[in-house]
């Protein structure tokens, strides 16, 4: 037993006889224990096990019951979970029930042996083999000399009948942990065989309540603990006289419903106010920034020269290599050329230019256009020029590649020339129609902008929703043009093919035109689509400045006129000033453009602060939503019968006739930790009218301490004469085994 678990024991064995029994009431929720014939439990704890580890020694330990959360910081818990030994009111876990039963005797004060006679309550209809596991626990571990047991429901429901809260005749309502009961009584005894049972209880609250408030503030999970949800339900939730009217008012009825919500304040601690910095925060923040700046600086320079440097000393010995090869001859040059690794002088040469640009470039200097122009040829394809006789095998094919290149740029310059030339021979001819007829000219630039416009809207309409597709997904095929899908398929088919069979290319000067294919340079810049938006761009530019031409033309006739009565000397001069210093319209009005026009931008989303009501926790419509599970189980998924409808299904049962079942509905007792939800009497009340006669005699009384009542009612028994011929002892067990169970219960003869 961990030293965490140990408590400071309540009392001394040798106080006690060995006769004096031990009183114990074994609840799913909570564990008592305590001596018979006195009022109270002396030990009484939650009925659960925990194996957490600790975090500095690794070693696990076991807690048992409550814990205090000032030692629990020094265990870790993540790997451990609340275990319990019960499923559904039933004991099957004894591992952990031996570990329960070590610290309650031990609160207790037992030192080896417990050496006293036991009295433990349980369900109704316990199986006779958890009832033999547990009697083999007391009897082979703890030295128990003889042991009873007895069902707490019927434990409470003697004890108040001796308080005079109910009589010989009756049912018993019992709402615990995890099930709820209803129990008939004739003449003092209880008739099992026409008890009634429903694997829900006060437990299936609990969870439904968290898992309500996990829903309703899944950012708050972590506050939601099982112990949280418990002190809530017992604190705030209630039994709705009618469930769907509650539902209404909630609905309907704000101000009723405000009054029956319940708020929960999370910690929160308010952020800090943002004030505005002083001047010397200001002037320390400048100067570590001009620190920084300085610092980057420094770096900057010093990296510009050793890039200087490299470029001086690289441009030194590629010089000092051309002078060298100069004064050499033919036998000598290729000798030469072979140790430098270069292929011929021309590459040399390029090497120079190309580490001179970089060079004044990293100085600062002007490169001039003229030697870009010439090194361009150069630099790109330096085997064009170097005779066939001086190359290998494999630097002629790459000769052959470069010719080809080369071929296929200059022939998309002179198309760029040559474009450019008929783009200006059309600006020239616009220019005359539109002096010429401005109106007309305009009139035509209009539709011929409809038309572009609907054919570009047309092409981003497919490339958004593709080609032939109905659930609207684009892939990347659908978004390259064709010389692009051309070039991926090149590309995949010389991947494939790597290293499959003889390298037979460039035997043929055909296979070079894949490289023209494949290349990203030879795509057209101004494909069909784009020459369309250029040309949308171009028509859409002189649309706009339409008012300003005709506001020209306007007062080129008004000067014109003028000058023919002298007023005026220079007509086009005075038309240009007066439109520069009062500038008339120069937009349309009546034209948009939809394809220049941006959509604003939407407001990027601005984070709210936290406010203390974000950390604030309304439970208003589950206060009696959770409990209700009790009279509808179907909410959580079990499909059995609420605890109203269980009494209806209790008499049933009863082989009597109707005068008896009238005497046993005078007096309902009601136990039960759930029992104790506000509304509990009137709701069942109601429930039970439903199912009975037209105005037969109800009585539903609530237990005088619907908690303590099993244990007080069993401690009272444990202190009569009775108890001795209930119990058997080690030898009885060792003799008849679990037989002895079958037919053994206490509740017969009390």
């Amino acid at each position: 037993m961990s030293s965490l678990c140990r408590a400071p024991r309540e009392t001394d064995f040798a106080r006690f006889p060995d006769s004096a029994p031990i009183v114990i009431d074994n609840g799913a929720s909570t564990f008592r224990i305590g001596w018979a014939g006195e009022a109270e439990p002396r030990v009484s704890f939650r009925n659960i096990v925990q194996r957490p580890r600790h975090r500095s020694s690794g070693e696990t330990v076991t807690v048992v019951g409550d814990t205090d959360p000032a030692l629990m910081k020094y265990f870790d818990c993540t790997r451990t979970s609340i275990r319990s030994a019960f499923d559904d009111d039933v004991v099957y876990q004894f591992e952990y029930m031996e570990y329960i039963l070590d610290y309650a005797f031990d609160r207790l004060g037992a030192t080896s042996e417990v050496g006293h006679p036991i009295l433990m309550t349980e369900c109704e209809c316990n199986p006779s083999f958890s009832r033999a596991r547990m009697s083999e626990l007391l009897f082979e571990t703890y030295g128990v000399p003889s042991v009873a047991f007895g069902i707490d429901d019927v434990f409470s429901y003697k004890y108040n009948q001796k308080l005079g809260n109910c009589g010989e005749d009756g049912l018993a309502i019992s709402c615990e942990f995890g099930t709820c009961h209803v129990v008939p009584f004739l003449k003092g005894q209880p008739v099992l065989g026409a008890c009634c049972r429903t694997n829900v209880g006060g437990s299936h609250i609990t969870d439904f309540l968290r898992q309500l408030l996990s829903l309703k503030y899944p950012y708050h999970v972590a506050n939601f603990t099982w112990e949280k949800a418990e002190e809530l339900k017992k604190e705030h939730c209630y039994i709705a006289a009618d469930y769907m009217s509650e539902l209404q008012i909630f609905k309907n009825n704000k101000e009723e419903a405000e009054e029956k919500t319940r708020y929960w304040q999370l910690p929160w601690v308010p952020p800090p106010r943002d004030e505005p910095p002083s001047e010397e925060e200001l002037a320390r923040k400048a100067a570590y920034k001009e620190k920084a700046g300085q610092r980057l600086r420094d770096m900057a320079a010093a990296k510009r020269s050793q890039k200087i440097a490299d470029l001086e000393e690289k441009l030194s010995g590629l010089e000092d290599l051309m002078d060298h090869l100069d004064g050499a001859d033919e036998s000598q040059t290729t000798s030469i050329l072979g140790r430098s690794g270069y292929l011929s002088q021309q590459e040399i040469k390029s090497d120079i230019l190309k580490a001179t640009q970089s060079l004044r470039k990293a100085k600062g200097e002007s490169n001039g256009n003229e030697e870009n122009a010439d090194a361009s040829g150069a630099d790109k394809y330096p085997l064009v020029s170097v005779p066939d006789d001086m190359l290998t095998p494999e630097q002629l094919k790459e000769k052959k590649k470069q010719i080809l290149l080369k071929t296929t740029t200059e022939g998309k310059l002179r198309a760029k020339q040559r474009r450019a030339e008929e783009a200006a021979l059309r600006e020239k001819q616009e220019e005359e129609r539109r002096t010429e007829n401005p109106e007309l000219y305009f009139d035509e630039l209009r539709a011929r902008y409809l038309e572009l416009s609907e054919k570009v809207d047309q092409r981003k309409r497919q490339k958004v929703n593709g080609n032939n597709n109905s659930s609207g997904a684009v892939g990347r095929g659908e978004r390259l043009n064709a010389a692009q899908k051309e070039r991926m398929r090149l590309l995949t088919t010389a991947a494939f093919d790597r290293g499959k069979g003889e390298d037979t290319f460039g035997m043929r000067d055909e296979d070079w035109l894949v490289y023209k294919k494949m290349s990203k340079e030879n795509e057209e810049d101004d494909d069909g689509k784009d020459d369309d938006e250029s040309e949308l761009a171009r028509i859409a530019s002189k649309i706009q400045v339409r008012s300003h031409s005709l506001a020209f033309l306007f007062m080129m006739s008004i000067f014109s006129y003028l000058r023919f009565f002298g007023e005026v000397k220079n007509t086009k001069t005075n038309c240009i000033i007066i439109t520069r210093r009062f500038p008339v319209q120069e937009v349309d009005p009546t034209f948009v453009n939809k394809h220049d026009a941006v959509e604003p931008a939407p407001d990027p989303h601005k984070v709210r602060p936290l406010t203390a009501d974000d950390f604030k926790i309304a439970i208003g419509i589950e206060r009696f939503r959770c409990p209700e599970v009790l009279f509808q189980p179907g909410m959580i998924g079990v499909d059995q019968a609420g605890i109203d409808e269980m009494v209806s299904i209790s008499l049933r049962r009863l082989l009597e006739d109707e005068s008896v079942k009238e005497r046993l509905c005078q007096s309902i007792l009601v136990t039960g930790g759930s029992s104790l939800f506000p509304g509990m009497i009137p709701r069942l009340e109601s429930g039970i009218r439903q199912f009975r006669p037209y105005l037969a005699p109800l009585k539903l009384v609530r237990a005088a301490d619907p908690i303590l009542d099993a244990w007080r009612g069993a401690a009272a028994f444990a202190a009569s004469s009775k108890f001795g011929k209930q119990t058997f002892t080690l030898a009885d067990y060792r003799e008849h085994g679990e037989s002895l169970f079958h037919r053994y219960n206490i509740v017969y003869t009390l």
